[in-house]
Protein backbone atom coordinates (compact mmCIF):
# COMPACT_ATOMS: atom_id res chain seq x y z
CA UNK A 1 0.00 0.00 0.00
CA UNK A 2 1.42 3.55 -0.98
CA UNK A 3 2.28 5.46 1.81
CA UNK A 4 0.06 8.60 2.87
CA UNK A 5 0.89 12.29 2.51
CA UNK A 6 0.66 14.26 5.45
CA UNK A 7 -0.66 18.00 4.48
CA UNK A 8 2.19 19.72 6.94
CA UNK A 9 6.11 19.11 6.97
CA UNK A 10 6.70 15.92 9.43
CA UNK A 11 9.78 13.37 9.37
CA UNK A 12 10.12 10.67 6.50
CA UNK A 13 8.59 8.01 9.02
CA UNK A 14 5.59 6.96 11.25
CA UNK A 15 4.67 10.42 13.34
CA UNK A 16 4.40 9.98 16.79
CA UNK A 17 1.74 12.84 17.87
CA UNK A 18 1.49 14.14 21.97
CA UNK A 19 -2.68 13.78 22.05
CA UNK A 20 -4.48 17.34 23.00
CA UNK A 21 -5.31 17.42 26.60
CA UNK A 22 -6.66 19.99 29.04
CA UNK A 23 -4.37 20.94 31.71
CA UNK A 24 -1.41 18.95 30.46
CA UNK A 25 -0.58 19.43 26.85
CA UNK A 26 0.75 23.14 27.76
CA UNK A 27 3.50 24.59 25.91
CA UNK A 28 6.04 23.48 28.67
CA UNK A 29 5.33 19.96 28.15
CA UNK A 30 4.63 20.30 24.67
CA UNK A 31 8.24 20.88 24.51
CA UNK A 32 9.49 18.37 26.76
CA UNK A 33 7.63 15.67 24.60
CA UNK A 34 9.32 17.14 21.40
CA UNK A 35 12.77 16.84 23.28
CA UNK A 36 11.79 12.89 24.11
CA UNK A 37 10.85 12.38 20.66
CA UNK A 38 7.14 13.61 19.65
CA UNK A 39 7.19 14.51 16.49
CA UNK A 40 4.09 16.38 16.30
CA UNK A 41 2.27 17.94 19.35
CA UNK A 42 -1.12 19.84 19.75
CA UNK A 43 -2.37 21.97 22.18
CA UNK A 44 -5.06 21.89 24.47
CA UNK A 45 -8.82 21.69 23.00
CA UNK A 46 -9.71 25.11 23.11
CA UNK A 47 -13.27 26.82 22.70
CA UNK A 48 -14.48 28.09 19.85
CA UNK A 49 -16.40 30.71 21.15
CA UNK A 50 -13.46 31.86 23.89
CA UNK A 51 -10.99 32.51 20.83
CA UNK A 52 -13.60 34.75 18.87
CA UNK A 53 -14.27 36.84 22.12
CA UNK A 54 -11.04 37.17 22.99
CA UNK A 55 -11.00 35.53 26.32
CA UNK A 56 -7.93 36.14 27.91
CA UNK A 57 -7.22 32.64 29.58
CA UNK A 58 -8.37 31.17 26.36
CA UNK A 59 -5.89 33.25 24.29
CA UNK A 60 -3.06 33.15 26.70
CA UNK A 61 -2.99 29.02 26.04
CA UNK A 62 -2.72 29.71 22.16
CA UNK A 63 1.16 30.96 22.74
CA UNK A 64 3.36 28.40 21.56
CA UNK A 65 7.21 28.91 20.40
CA UNK A 66 8.83 27.91 17.04
CA UNK A 67 10.60 24.84 18.87
CA UNK A 68 6.91 23.49 18.96
CA UNK A 69 6.78 22.96 15.30
CA UNK A 70 4.84 21.11 13.96
CA UNK A 71 2.18 21.71 16.39
CA UNK A 72 -1.72 22.13 16.08
CA UNK A 73 -4.33 24.27 17.29
CA UNK A 74 -7.14 22.13 18.52
CA UNK A 75 -11.01 23.89 18.55
CA UNK A 76 -14.06 22.73 20.08
CA UNK A 77 -17.66 23.98 19.57
CA UNK A 78 -21.08 23.03 18.19
CA UNK A 79 -21.59 26.49 15.62
CA UNK A 80 -19.81 26.43 12.15
CA UNK A 81 -19.74 29.90 11.96
CA UNK A 82 -18.10 30.32 15.54
CA UNK A 83 -15.77 27.52 14.36
CA UNK A 84 -14.58 29.23 11.31
CA UNK A 85 -14.41 32.25 12.89
CA UNK A 86 -11.92 30.43 15.49
CA UNK A 87 -10.42 29.25 12.78
CA UNK A 88 -9.35 31.90 10.95
CA UNK A 89 -8.05 34.06 13.97
CA UNK A 90 -5.87 31.25 14.91
CA UNK A 91 -4.60 31.24 11.58
CA UNK A 92 -4.16 34.94 11.44
CA UNK A 93 -3.02 35.36 14.95
CA UNK A 94 -0.94 32.19 15.40
CA UNK A 95 0.03 30.94 12.67
CA UNK A 96 0.11 27.14 13.82
CA UNK A 97 0.85 24.17 10.89
CA UNK A 98 -2.81 22.94 11.41
CA UNK A 99 -6.61 23.73 12.79
CA UNK A 100 -7.73 19.90 14.44
CA UNK A 101 -11.03 20.11 15.36
CA UNK A 102 -12.64 17.94 18.66
CA UNK A 103 -15.05 15.67 18.07
CA UNK A 104 -13.96 13.43 20.82
CA UNK A 105 -14.08 15.17 24.30
CA UNK A 106 -16.47 13.13 26.46
CA UNK A 107 -16.90 15.44 29.24
CA UNK A 108 -20.32 16.22 30.23
CA UNK A 109 -19.59 20.52 30.37
CA UNK A 110 -18.72 20.03 26.55
CA UNK A 111 -21.22 17.72 25.52
CA UNK A 112 -24.01 19.45 26.87
CA UNK A 113 -23.38 22.28 24.45
CA UNK A 114 -23.48 19.62 21.90
CA UNK A 115 -19.36 20.11 21.29
CA UNK A 116 -16.47 17.57 21.58
CA UNK A 117 -17.66 14.27 21.09
CA UNK A 118 -21.58 15.50 21.23
CA UNK A 119 -21.58 16.62 17.78
CA UNK A 120 -21.31 12.53 16.88
CA UNK A 121 -25.20 12.62 17.52
CA UNK A 122 -25.65 14.86 14.14
CA UNK A 123 -23.28 13.80 11.77
CA UNK A 124 -24.97 16.84 9.19
CA UNK A 125 -23.25 19.28 11.62
CA UNK A 126 -20.29 17.55 11.73
CA UNK A 127 -19.63 17.89 8.39
CA UNK A 128 -20.98 21.43 8.52
CA UNK A 129 -18.57 22.43 11.29
CA UNK A 130 -15.55 20.90 9.10
CA UNK A 131 -16.67 22.86 5.70
CA UNK A 132 -16.81 26.07 6.80
CA UNK A 133 -13.39 25.55 9.31
CA UNK A 134 -11.92 24.43 6.15
CA UNK A 135 -13.18 27.58 3.84
CA UNK A 136 -11.95 29.92 6.61
CA UNK A 137 -8.59 29.00 6.71
CA UNK A 138 -6.07 27.48 4.00
CA UNK A 139 -4.22 25.38 6.84
CA UNK A 140 -5.00 21.69 6.87
CA UNK A 141 -7.81 21.15 8.91
CA UNK A 142 -7.50 17.42 10.62
CA UNK A 143 -10.17 15.87 13.02
CA UNK A 144 -10.16 13.67 16.72
CA UNK A 145 -13.08 11.88 17.01
CA UNK A 146 -14.37 8.43 19.07
CA UNK A 147 -15.87 5.88 17.21
CA UNK A 148 -19.54 7.02 18.20
CA UNK A 149 -22.19 8.36 20.20
CA UNK A 150 -22.57 5.06 21.88
CA UNK A 151 -23.02 1.78 20.76
CA UNK A 152 -26.17 2.09 18.59
CA UNK A 153 -24.57 4.85 16.83
CA UNK A 154 -21.14 3.31 16.66
CA UNK A 155 -19.80 3.52 13.14
CA UNK A 156 -16.17 4.39 13.45
CA UNK A 157 -15.56 3.42 9.19
CA UNK A 158 -18.97 5.64 8.11
CA UNK A 159 -18.11 8.56 10.50
CA UNK A 160 -14.37 8.37 8.71
CA UNK A 161 -15.87 8.11 5.20
CA UNK A 162 -17.94 11.26 5.91
CA UNK A 163 -15.38 13.16 8.14
CA UNK A 164 -13.10 12.93 4.85
CA UNK A 165 -15.40 13.69 2.51
CA UNK A 166 -16.21 17.02 4.12
CA UNK A 167 -12.74 17.87 3.74
CA UNK A 168 -10.33 16.74 7.30
CA UNK A 169 -7.14 16.08 5.96
CA UNK A 170 -5.76 13.67 8.64
CA UNK A 171 -7.70 11.32 11.14
CA UNK A 172 -7.34 10.44 14.63
CA UNK A 173 -9.58 7.95 16.24
CA UNK A 174 -10.02 6.85 19.86
CA UNK A 175 -11.30 3.64 19.23
CA UNK A 176 -14.10 3.58 22.04
CA UNK A 177 -17.50 5.82 22.04
CA UNK A 178 -18.87 8.62 23.99
CA UNK A 179 -20.59 6.63 26.57
CA UNK A 180 -17.56 4.19 27.45
CA UNK A 181 -15.50 7.39 28.56
CA UNK A 182 -12.41 5.92 29.41
CA UNK A 183 -13.62 2.50 30.22
CA UNK A 184 -13.35 -0.89 28.70
CA UNK A 185 -10.90 -1.50 26.12
CA UNK A 186 -10.19 0.56 22.76
CA UNK A 187 -11.34 -1.44 19.66
CA UNK A 188 -7.90 -1.44 17.78
CA UNK A 189 -9.80 -3.61 14.65
CA UNK A 190 -12.20 -0.51 14.25
CA UNK A 191 -8.27 1.61 13.68
CA UNK A 192 -7.36 -0.39 11.03
CA UNK A 193 -11.01 -0.85 9.56
CA UNK A 194 -10.90 2.96 9.33
CA UNK A 195 -7.28 2.85 7.85
CA UNK A 196 -7.62 0.58 5.08
CA UNK A 197 -11.26 3.13 4.29
CA UNK A 198 -9.67 6.04 4.18
CA UNK A 199 -7.56 7.88 1.48
CA UNK A 200 -5.63 10.33 3.99
CA UNK A 201 -3.77 9.31 6.86
CA UNK A 202 -4.78 7.84 10.08
CA UNK A 203 -3.85 8.43 13.41
CA UNK A 204 -4.46 5.64 16.33
CA UNK A 205 -5.30 6.41 19.70
CA UNK A 206 -6.31 4.86 23.18
CA UNK A 207 -5.03 2.15 25.49
CA UNK A 208 -1.59 3.10 24.72
CA UNK A 209 0.17 3.02 28.00
CA UNK A 210 3.86 2.11 27.03
CA UNK A 211 5.92 1.81 24.07
CA UNK A 212 5.46 -1.77 24.03
CA UNK A 213 1.49 -0.81 23.36
CA UNK A 214 2.36 1.79 20.96
CA UNK A 215 4.11 -0.65 18.86
CA UNK A 216 1.06 -3.30 19.32
CA UNK A 217 -0.90 -0.72 18.48
CA UNK A 218 0.46 -0.01 15.03
CA UNK A 219 1.51 -3.51 14.34
CA UNK A 220 -2.47 -4.02 14.91
CA UNK A 221 -3.88 -1.60 12.77
CA UNK A 222 -1.73 -0.37 10.04
CA UNK A 223 -2.67 3.10 10.91
CA UNK A 224 -0.10 5.78 9.25
CA UNK A 225 0.66 7.30 13.02
CA UNK A 226 0.23 7.22 16.72
CA UNK A 227 -1.32 9.77 19.07
CA UNK A 228 -0.50 9.29 22.93
CA UNK A 229 -2.30 10.90 25.33
CA UNK A 230 -2.50 9.77 28.98
CA UNK A 231 0.46 7.17 28.48
CA UNK A 232 2.74 10.62 28.18
CA UNK A 233 1.88 11.17 31.79
CA UNK A 234 5.18 11.48 33.86
CA UNK A 235 6.99 9.24 31.25
CA UNK A 236 7.63 11.64 28.08
CA UNK A 237 10.24 9.38 27.25
CA UNK A 238 7.59 6.64 25.94
CA UNK A 239 7.93 8.39 22.04
CA UNK A 240 11.72 7.94 22.34
CA UNK A 241 11.18 4.69 23.40
CA UNK A 242 8.41 3.70 20.83
CA UNK A 243 10.81 5.42 17.89
CA UNK A 244 13.02 2.53 18.41
CA UNK A 245 10.94 0.10 18.99
CA UNK A 246 9.11 1.20 15.80
CA UNK A 247 12.54 1.62 14.22
CA UNK A 248 13.67 -1.91 15.15
CA UNK A 249 16.64 -0.42 17.58
CA UNK A 250 17.43 -1.27 21.10
CA UNK A 251 14.49 0.38 23.38
CA UNK A 252 16.03 3.23 25.55
CA UNK A 253 15.69 2.18 29.27
CA UNK A 254 13.53 3.77 31.54
CA UNK A 255 14.62 5.90 33.36
CA UNK A 256 15.84 5.59 36.86
CA UNK A 257 14.93 7.79 39.83
CA UNK A 258 17.85 10.60 39.22
CA UNK A 259 16.89 10.94 36.15
CA UNK A 260 13.24 10.85 36.17
CA UNK A 261 13.50 13.86 38.71
CA UNK A 262 16.21 15.81 37.09
CA UNK A 263 13.51 15.25 33.89
CA UNK A 264 10.50 16.89 36.41
CA UNK A 265 12.86 19.35 37.77
CA UNK A 266 13.39 20.22 33.71
CA UNK A 267 9.92 19.85 33.08
CA UNK A 268 8.88 22.53 36.62
CA UNK A 269 11.48 25.06 35.74
CA UNK A 270 10.27 25.22 31.90
CA UNK A 271 7.04 25.80 33.87
CA UNK A 272 7.78 28.56 36.26
CA UNK A 273 9.78 30.56 33.59
CA UNK A 274 6.52 30.18 31.02
CA UNK A 275 3.59 31.23 33.77
CA UNK A 276 3.08 34.48 34.98
CA UNK A 277 1.43 33.32 38.32
CA UNK A 278 3.95 31.36 40.02
CA UNK A 279 1.83 29.98 42.81
CA UNK A 280 -0.65 28.89 40.91
CA UNK A 281 1.54 27.57 38.42
CA UNK A 282 3.26 24.96 41.28
CA UNK A 283 -0.33 24.19 41.90
CA UNK A 284 -0.90 23.21 38.78
CA UNK A 285 2.02 21.30 38.10
CA UNK A 286 1.36 18.72 41.62
CA UNK A 287 -0.47 16.49 38.96
CA UNK A 288 2.65 16.02 36.80
CA UNK A 289 4.81 15.32 39.70
CA UNK A 290 2.11 13.35 41.19
CA UNK A 291 2.76 11.35 37.46
CA UNK A 292 6.41 11.29 37.61
CA UNK A 293 6.65 9.37 41.08
CA UNK A 294 4.13 6.38 40.30
CA UNK A 295 5.30 3.35 41.23
CA UNK A 296 8.75 4.21 42.91
CA UNK A 297 9.22 2.92 46.32
CA UNK A 298 6.92 4.56 48.89
CA UNK A 299 5.35 6.68 46.30
CA UNK A 300 2.47 7.38 48.40
CA UNK A 301 4.27 9.18 51.15
CA UNK A 302 5.86 10.98 48.44
CA UNK A 303 3.18 11.82 46.35
CA UNK A 304 1.22 13.36 49.44
CA UNK A 305 4.23 15.49 49.60
CA UNK A 306 4.88 17.15 46.44
CA UNK A 307 1.22 17.60 46.67
CA UNK A 308 1.52 20.14 49.12
CA UNK A 309 3.94 22.20 47.19
CA UNK A 310 3.10 25.72 46.86
CA UNK A 311 6.23 26.71 45.10
CA UNK A 312 8.51 25.13 42.95
CA UNK A 313 12.02 25.61 45.31
CA UNK A 314 10.24 23.01 47.38
CA UNK A 315 10.21 20.23 45.01
CA UNK A 316 14.27 19.99 44.54
CA UNK A 317 14.13 19.89 48.46
CA UNK A 318 11.26 16.53 48.90
CA UNK A 319 13.87 15.36 46.05
CA UNK A 320 16.56 15.90 47.51
CA UNK A 321 15.35 13.76 50.74
CA UNK A 322 13.57 11.56 49.34
CA UNK A 323 17.21 10.37 47.22
CA UNK A 324 18.12 10.10 50.70
CA UNK A 325 15.90 7.20 51.54
CA UNK A 326 16.22 5.98 48.44
CA UNK A 327 20.15 5.52 48.84
CA UNK A 328 19.70 3.77 51.41
CA UNK A 329 16.57 1.80 50.30
CA UNK A 330 18.63 0.41 47.38
CA UNK A 331 22.01 -0.30 49.82
CA UNK A 332 19.61 -2.74 52.02
CA UNK A 333 19.21 -5.12 49.44
CA UNK A 334 15.49 -4.10 47.80
CA UNK A 335 15.05 -3.75 43.70
CA UNK A 336 15.48 -0.65 42.64
CA UNK A 337 11.63 -0.99 41.56
CA UNK A 338 9.93 -2.62 43.96
CA UNK A 339 7.55 -0.59 45.78
CA UNK A 340 7.59 -2.83 48.90
CA UNK A 341 8.79 -1.07 51.70
CA UNK A 342 7.21 -2.16 54.44
CA UNK A 343 10.32 -2.78 56.57
CA UNK A 344 11.67 0.95 56.20
CA UNK A 345 10.37 4.28 56.83
CA UNK A 346 10.81 7.40 54.66
CA UNK A 347 11.07 10.23 57.18
CA UNK A 348 13.51 12.02 55.33
CA UNK A 349 11.20 12.00 52.34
Amino acid sequence: MARKTFPFSVPNRTPLYLAPMAGVSESPFRRLCHQHGADVVVTEFLSAEGIRRENEATISKLRFSQEERPIGVQIFGADPAAMADAAAMVTDLFAPDFVDINFGCPVKKVVRRNGGSGCLKDLGLVEDIIRAVSKATPLPVTVKTRSGWNEEMRDPVGIALRMQDAGARVFALHARTRTQMYSGQANWDEIARVAEALDIPVLGNGDIKTAQDAKRMLDHSGADGLMIGRGSYGQPWIFRQTRALIDGTPMPETPGVHERFAIALEHARMVQSYEVDAIGAALEFRKHLGWYVKGLPNSADLRAKLHQVRDFSEVENIFSNYLVFYEEYVAQGAKADDPDVSDLTCEAA
